[in-house]
């Protein structure tokens, strides 16, 4: 359990803990507010940064990877030309 824990703690870095602190910012605020519309998007922008999400669809917006985690190189590009 205890490397479970430490493997989620070690992919933390600067913006994902903005994107937490701005989402908790906004949850309380709307909770503050009574506006229950910002108390849900605030939720869910908390929620994001803790589960390691983004608004990417699946992950098809990053760079493709091996089963390491490390970027593919040297891999050959095939282009199509089209008239």
């Amino acid at each position: 359990m205890t490397y479970k824990i430490k493997t989620y703690l070690a992919g933390w870095n600067f913006m994902r803990l903005l994107r937490l602190g701005l989402g908790v910012f906004i949850l309380i605020k709307g909770i503050m507010d009574q506006n229950w519309s910002f108390a849900i998007l605030g939720g869910l922008f908390s929620l994001m940064p803790l589960f390691n999400v983004g608004c990417c669809a699946g992950g098809q917006c990053a760079p493709p990877r091996n089963h390491a985690g490390r970027l593919q190189k040297g891999k050959e590009i095939e282009y199509e030309e089209i008239k």
